[in-house]
């Protein structure tokens, strides 16, 4: 941890306010100021008043008022302390440079972590065969349910031409803040969000890559973005069996996926596309998601809640069944998520249902299935290990 310049050093309340400080959070780099070098000063009058100096990643950073209001609570509470300011100042660029080597641990190239052999984050590829199944939907609030419970999770957007994440989170006109060489993601309740919808000049504007460059995005968004340590990196892929799946399945070999579908047979049969390609790339399928499966409705003329197949049945179980059989592993229906509108209406208002007071049957099923995958302990079969034999 960087040195503290403390005036005086030896004032009886100093080792109770750097000990709050040192559990202040930076809102973005989600690591403690202190060990940051972000406070290189405190200093204490004689009326107790406490002056706490903040080094600023950049200037104008645009969560300046939750650091400086985190800081007061902080320090604030420590009985014997009558006041607390705040000076804000900004870092300098050797500051910075320093701050980028401590965050990437010595490493002169981004690499990508989640590549690594000994990387523990659970990368979830949420994929679908086609457009329209709520793929987007199930992401965001799938995200969410593994936060709450208890886990550390991040949401990386990869459909790079339909990316609707920041918009199903409120997040539609956010930016992330760059420091030094890395992109800070963009904070959302407990998790961290970025999508390439982050990074465009105006919401208008139409991403038409292929090849090299979108290849670059997505090194871009894994490498260069600082995710700290996460327990679960979920990432949005776009519909189909194209080049962000192909690109993905190169750069995070390790990743698991999930299949989203709807009832109708049309959809399914994509579907199993969607699960053969990611067996093709060496990533496993670990389970497949119906989404509108059925609509909850109140019969005018029994009075009994029935479901309704709005848009058939079977589709989920059919993928799940094919590519059991196809990949020769088991593939279950992780869920039947209902028809709900709240579900629909939180994607347009930028709240996910999940966590929300008037939460519907929608969120309870996939809040089931976070619970279940955050209990799960993460087998090694298909994980490269890094391990290469020797003769003997």
């Amino acid at each position: 941890m960087p040195d503290v310049v403390t005036t005086p050093p030896d004032h009886p309340l100093m080792p109770a306010v750097e000990a709050s400080l040192s559990r202040v959070m930076d809102p973005e780099i989600k690591r403690p100021l202190m060990e940051l070098g972000m406070i290189p000063r405190i200093g204490i009058d004689a009326d107790n008043v406490v002056t706490v100096s903040v080094l600023l990643t950049v200037q104008f950073c645009p969560l300046h008022t939750t650091i400086s209001k985190d800081v007061q609570q902080a320090v604030g509470g420590i009985p014997g302390v009558s006041g607390v300011k705040v000076d804000l100042g900004v870092m300098t660029d050797e500051q910075r440079k320093q701050l980028n080597v401590q965050l990437r641990g010595g490493v002169e190239q981004h690499e990508i972590p989640f590549a690594k052999p000994g990387n523990l984050t659970r990368v979830l590829l949420i994929s679908s065969g086609k457009g329209g199944v709520g793929k987007s939907s199930v992401t965001a609030n799938l995200a969410l349910g593994l936060s709450r419970a208890g886990k550390k999770v991040a949401i990386l957007d990869a459909d790079i031409y339909g990316h609707s994440i920041p918009p199903m989170l409120g997040l539609a006109d956010a930016q992330p803040t760059m420091v030094g060489e890395y992109i800070m993601p963009v904070p959302y309740a407990d998790m961290s969000v970025m999508s390439i919808g982050m990074l465009k000049q105006s919401r208008d504007q139409v991403i038409a890559w292929r090849g090299p460059i979108l290849d670059r995005a997505l090194q871009q968004m894994l490498a260069d973005v600082y995710w700290g340590d996460l327990d679960f990196l979920v990432v949005d892929l776009p519909p189909g069996t194209g080049d962000v799946a192909m690109s993905l399945g190169a750069k995070v070999p390790n990743a698991e996926v999930i299949v989203v579908t709807t009832p109708q047979a049309a959809a399914a049969e994509v579907a199993e596309r969607a699960g053969t390609m990611a067996d093709m790339l060496h990533q496993r399928v670990i389970g497949v998601i119906e989404n509108m499966s059925f609509l909850e409705a109140t019969c005018p003329h029994c009075g009994e809640v029935h479901e309704v197949d709005v848009f058939g049945t079977g589709g989920g179980e059919t993928v799940a069944r094919t590519l059991t059989a196809r990949l020769g592993y088991d593939v279950p229906l992780l869920a039947r998520i209902p028809l709900d509108l709240s579900l629909r209406a939180g994607g347009d208002e930028g709240t996910p249902v999940v966590g929300a007071e008037s939460a519907g049957p929608a969120a309870a099923v996939i809040e089931q299935v976070a619970r279940g995958l955050a209990q799960q302990s993460r087998g090694l079969a298909g994980v490269q290990l890094g391990v290469t034999p020797t003769r003997g």
